[in-house]
């Protein structure tokens, strides 16, 4: 493939990253309510302030534009954008799990792990929406 081919297909326009961005933001608010209710389901507290919409959807929104910009900050300056973010990702989900062990008083078991699995849930829905906008074979 001509760099100038590759160039055109690594290469989108901001309404193109702005939308994959929003429609992450969408879905993974959208699995994060799934995770809340059956958590809520399984026992944890009604009074959890983490399973609330207003909190999740507000640090969903905060994960998946932070993700954004680092993809975008790793995708521009690495030698090799593929081979840093395969380490990157998974190192800050669990890095973004810290938190969350501080809540074990008010959130029990059940609650806790409802949170870690909404950092995975919107990790595995930014990482391929990050894939598909903003590519890593970008020509410098």
């Amino acid at each position: 493939m001509s760099s100038v081919s590759e160039a055109l297909l690594s290469r989108r326009g901001p309404l193109v990253v702005a939308g994959g961005v929003f429609g992450a933001i969408l879905l993974s608010s959208l699995a994060n309510a799934l995770i809340a209710v059956l958590a809520h389901v399984l026992g944890a507290p009604d009074d959890f302030d983490p399973l609330e919409p207003s909190s999740y959807i507000f640090l969903t929104t905060l994960g998946v534009l932070g993700g954004t910009v680092g993809w975008a900050v790793v995708r521009r300056f690495s030698r090799d954008p593929e081979r840093l973010l395969r380490r990157l990702v998974p190192s800050v989900v669990v890095v973004s799990f810290v938190p969350d062990f501080f809540q074990f008083d008010d959130g029990e078991v059940t609650g806790v792990v409802a949170l870690l699995l909404m950092h995975v849930a919107v990790a595995v829905i930014a990482v391929p929406t990050y894939r598909r906008v903003m590519p890593l074979s970008s020509v410098r």
